[in-house]
């Protein structure tokens, strides 16, 4: 069965918000490299303050901050003018999160390289699946699905939600597959491609690898699930039979999290998808804006044939991998 509610974790922010402050006064902003050094210490003994979700529910609402709307300024038109400075004390805050649960990574290839993303609506990019849209349903996906370094964990924040828009989340170890089911989408039949955000990537001329659907991880059934980007059309009759049950059945089991402003929803990217539904955007700067940050958790393993993958040439960006 499905979450009727999703769990939510009260935090205190005193010391999340202290350790955050003393940061912005020595390096200014989250993209600086000494700051982001810096981040496995600063979030030493957070661990207990801000956990990764129980395995069995996937997800959880951390509550306890607070964004204040009128500093905040408008939402910016694009990440692209998101301000370096006007967020630092919330890309910290998301950053010392995520340091606490894991390490926090980026792409090259997306948003200039940083580690935390501005998801807000922008003009040109409503129909697309991708989080700049507006005016489409955002179908349920694993976060960077196409990618073999893909986020364990991903953290969105929430500076700016008037209209209440839910993002829905769906784990696949709720949903009521049978063997059969699961036995079919374990074989790697399709590839995902990349999706909209990675220009350089749809460009690639790399043989797109065929990848498993589910899979067995050491907390139960995981999923590597982007329908928008999957071409089903490849596929025997038995497969998208058992892929078409599997959409219905995560459609079956979602959630809507409303987010507030202050909230930051964890989502365990290995277990549970997550899309939008569809909204208005205004573009007159008081549009839904979120923080995303990917996390990679360390020791967690995921099918071995991965690791032969080339990621159609994209590389994340690590900062604390040993090179």
């Amino acid at each position: 069965m499905g979450l009727n509610v999703t769990p939510v974790r009260e935090i205190r922010p005193d010391t999340l918000l202290d350790r955050a402050n003393a940061l912005i006064s020595t390096y200014k902003t989250a993209s600086n490299p000494e700051l982001i050094q810096q981040l496995p210490q600063a979030a030493a003994g957070l661990g207990d303050l801000c956990p990764p979700p129980d395995p069995a529910a996937g997800l959880h609402v951390l509550r306890g901050l607070t964004a204040d709307d009128t500093g905040l300024g408008a939402t910016p038109p694009s990440w692209s003018d998101a301000s370096p400075t006007r967020t630092a004390e919330w890309d910290v805050v998301m950053l010392l999160l995520a340091s606490a649960m894991g390490r926090p990574f980026g792409w090259e290839g997306q948003q200039d390289g940083r580690l935390v993303h501005d998801i807000v609506p922008s003009r040109g990019h409503e129909h697309e699946q991708t989080g700049a849209s507006s005016t489409v349903t955002l179908a349920a996906h694993n976060e960077d699905a196409f990618h073999h370094r893909r986020a364990n964990l991903m953290l969105l924040g929430c500076l700016r939600n008037p209209d209440r828009v839910a993002t829905s989340a769906a784990s696949v170890r709720h949903a009521g597959l049978d063997d059969a089911d699961v036995e079919v989408l374990s074989a790697p039949v399709l590839p995902i491609l990349p999706d909209d955000a990675y220009d350089d990537a749809r460009d690639s001329s790399l043989e797109p690898p065929r990848v498993p659907t589910l899979w067995h991880g050491e907390d139960g059934l995981c999923l590597r699930f982007d329908p928008a980007y999957t071409p089903l059309e490849q596929a025997g009759a038995d497969y998208r039979a058992a892929y078409g049950r599997l959409c219905r059945e995560l459609d079956r089991v979602k959630v809507g999290v409303r987010l507030e402003p202050g909230d930051v929803l964890v989502i365990d990217n290995d277990a549970v998808v997550h899309g939008r539904e569809p909204f208005r955007a205004r573009y007159d700067g008081t549009d839904r804006w979120l923080k995303r940050v990917s996390v990679r958790l360390p020791g967690r393993d995921r099918p071995s044939a991965e690791t032969a993958e080339h990621g159609y040439g994209q590389q994340p960006i690590d900062p604390y991998e040993e090179r």
